[in-house]
């Protein structure tokens, strides 16, 4: 069974109030629910509209009641309560009739029911002398109806706080993208915009669909998708995400991915699946929920009944009880419980780039207490750095860096571009070498200032028994430390060796303090030798490494970890990691890695931080710690308050207590809503700091 994603009550699919959006039907109790999510700003601006015409009603007429120095003063409150009841509780009149219509009762049935009795009576006492006690009670029945419709318009601010991030998503992309027609640029509706369409984007403008640069470099700003906070370098090839903001020069990108398809649609389908999402605990207090609103009315009747009968309350005691009991109960906050802190998860989640998908990864996230991670691509950049220049005795280092970057200047081999990157970082300048000829697998050669280089792979100089002379303690030594290494020779004379390895990311080690911090053992698992991981593992400060694994003995070393117990999540990046991501608790994919990767994972990081990974489960746990305590204040709440409101106090008080207990009841049941909003906005200020 559906339920209300505004008030979280339940709803039968057949009900006529109904609403799509973006291929998802959404069901309301009640038309005022409905034209709250369709128009939330529109109905904030009518309950404004109505509390504007209600307060003051209310107050004169309070004043009235008790400041009153004229005998006539209760038809001067009949009237001015009336515009109250007809105007400002108009949307609970019309919620109860599509209550009836669904047969479905919801809170609104409680308040036109209370604030009626009370209105109702007041009114026959007055105009009708004898058939009630001459006791008026416009002031409670005016007050109740603006003090809920407040509670509602707080209620409804905080939401759509709360709401920010969709709204910012839903707003990202431009309303119009300028294409390429026949050599023409022309400007259509981005709705218009097809695979293999050539778009101008120029500086400043969002980009309008994904796809990739032809012709032009700028540096892009992703905050909005991928929660990068600097601008992206973007050249020729690169791939541009839709509503990401083109910073510098005009560019013109091909069409890839346009519509639902991009990956800024398919975060906004995400958080918008999250805010109506339910962890299972949410399931008692939705079957709590679906019954409350009869039980309370029963509950009302029945409390009124027993303190007439056995008590011998006055009849209009007996009244206030009934109102008071309706006006206190409020089934909202169970249902609110699970979707107000989820949405303010998830939207906080995805602003930095990290995606929950299903409706229980938050839950199984939450569970963590065992993370395995791969290596490379995940740990590490993926890409081989120079990290040792070891010159050979009369070699300066600066001039082993410009024979080696000069002879690999024109190859795309990962080696070569490590070398030029290291020479453009330490502003060494390349030559133009001449005469190369590459053999893979064993290295390069060419000519560079008329002498020979010659690169060759350490693997190739062990083959072939090369002697490393005054070098081969350092070749062991980086053999050692697990890094791959060349050497070099000018002349066929050897003038140094290259040394290479995959760095740990930035911040990896931060991530990894973090997530220890959080009591979440770490252990590394991966397919690449021993000494290579052990380096990796020392830097992050990770003490469980397990090495040389294939996919099927990282999946066996994750199930073993479950048969103990524990509850593990895992982070890859790669097709080899897929079947692990799968089988783990909740498999953490890295965006920038395989569609593969990306599709096994429970959590998705747009951007390569891991940072992401010990944010994820911090604010998994704190969500689901939020959705129990929700839980918990609405049981509380409406155990403590329902016995109050039924009279639980009346043998210490006397029934004086119901000369303001609806009143009361009509703040408390307000409160309770915005309380739980109010504890779900507070998951705003989760960090890993």
């Amino acid at each position: 069974m559906p339920t209300d994603p505004v008030c979280g009550m339940h709803v039968e699919t057949d009900s006529p109030l109904r609403l799509v959006r973006d291929n998802r039907t959404y069901y309301f109790c009640a038309s005022s629910c409905l034209e709250s999510f369709a128009a939330p700003e529109a109905e904030i601006g009518r309950l404004k509209n109505r509390l504007l015409v209600g307060w003051p009603a209310a107050l004169a007429v309070l004043l009235l009641t008790y400041l009153a120095p004229f005998p006539s003063w209760p038809y001067f409150a009949l009237v001015l309560a009336l515009p109250v009841q007809l105007y400002s509780a108009y949307p609970f009149y019309r919620g109860t009739w599509d209550s009836l219509r669904s047969r479905i009762a919801n809170m609104d049935v409680l308040i036109a029911t209370g604030t009626t009795v009370a209105y109702g009576y007041s009114a026959i006492a007055l105009l009708v002398p004898g058939v009630f006690p001459p006791i008026y009670y416009f002031d409670a029945a005016a007050l109740i109806v603006v003090l809920i419709l407040t509670g509602s318009y707080l209620e409804h601010l905080t939401r759509e706080n709360a709401r920010g991030a969709l709204r910012a998503l839903q707003n990202a992309l431009p309303s119009k993208a300028t294409i390429l027609r026949e050599g023409a640029e022309i400007d259509i509706p981005v709705s218009e915009v097809s695979v293999g369409d050539t778009v101008v984007v120029r500086p400043g403008g969002r980009i309008p669909c994904d796809g990739r640069i032809l012709e032009g470099s700028t540096s892009v700003d992703e905050s909005m998708v991928t929660g990068e906070s600097l601008p992206v370098t973007k050249e020729r090839g690169s791939s541009l995400l839709a509503g990401t903001v083109n910073v510098e020069g005009r560019i013109l990108l091909q069409a890839e991915k346009v519509g639902v398809d991009t990956v800024l649609s398919q975060i906004g389908s995400l958080l918008t699946e999250a805010e109506s999402s339910k962890v299972p605990l949410q399931r008692l207090a939705d079957r709590i929920a679906s019954v409350f609103v009869p039980v309370v009315l029963f509950l009302a009747l029945a409390t009124a009944a027993f303190w007439l009968l056995f008590g011998h309350a006055s009849f209009t005691v007996g009244l206030l009880v009934f109102v008071t009991v309706a006006i206190t109960a409020c089934p909202c906050a169970f249902g609110l419980a699970t979707p107000a802190a989820v949405l303010v998860g998830t939207g906080l989640a995805a602003r930095k780039g990290v995606l929950f998908k299903g409706h229980d990864s938050l839950e199984r996230a939450a569970t963590v207490d065992t993370l395995l991670t791969d290596k490379t691509g995940t740990l590490t950049s993926g890409k081989p750095v120079l990290t040792d220049l070891l010159p050979a005795p009369g070699t300066e280092g600066k001039e082993l860096l410009r024979l080696s970057a000069s002879v690999e200047a024109g190859s795309e081999h990962p080696l070569a571009a490590a070398l030029l990157h290291r020479a453009k970082e330490d502003g060494v300048p390349v030559a133009v070498a001449q005469e190369i000829r590459a053999t893979p697998g064993l290295g390069v050669r060419g000519r560079v200032d008329g002498r020979s280089v010659e690169i060759e792979s350490g693997v190739a100089a062990r083959k072939s028994g090369r002697s490393l002379g005054s070098l081969a303690t350092g070749a062991e030594r980086l053999e050692k430390d697990g890094k791959a290494w060349s050497l070099v020779a000018e002349d066929g004379v050897l003038v140094g060796l290259l040394g290479f390895s995959d760095v740990p990311l930035e911040g990896a080690r931060q991530a990894m303090d973090a997530l220890r911090a959080d009591g979440i053992s770490v252990a590394m698992v991966t397919g690449d030798n021993p000494a290579a991981a052990a380096r990796v593992a020392s830097a992050l400060g990770i003490t469980e490494v397990h090495a040389s694994l294939s996919p099927e003995a990282k999946l066996d070393l994750l199930r073993k970890k479950q048969a103990e117990g524990k509850h593990v999540a895992f982070v890859g990046d790669g097709i080899n990691d897929a079947p692990a991501l799968m089988a783990a608790d909740i498999g953490i994919a890295i965006g920038s890695g395989t569609d593969v990767a990306r599709e096994a994972g429970g959590i998705t990081l747009m951007r390569k931080d891991l940072g992401g990974v010990a944010f994820a489960l911090r604010m998994a746990r704190r969500t689901v710690a939020r959705v129990r305590g929700n839980l918990l204040w609405a049981l509380g709440y409406n155990s403590v308050l329902i016995p109050i409101a039924a009279g639980i106090l009346v043998p210490f008080f006397g029934f004086g207590l119901y000369s303001f207990l609806p009143m009361l009841g009509a703040v408390a049941m307000g409160l309770s809503s915005t309380t739980v909003l109010l504890n779900s906005m507070s998951l705003r200020w989760t960090s890993l700091r």
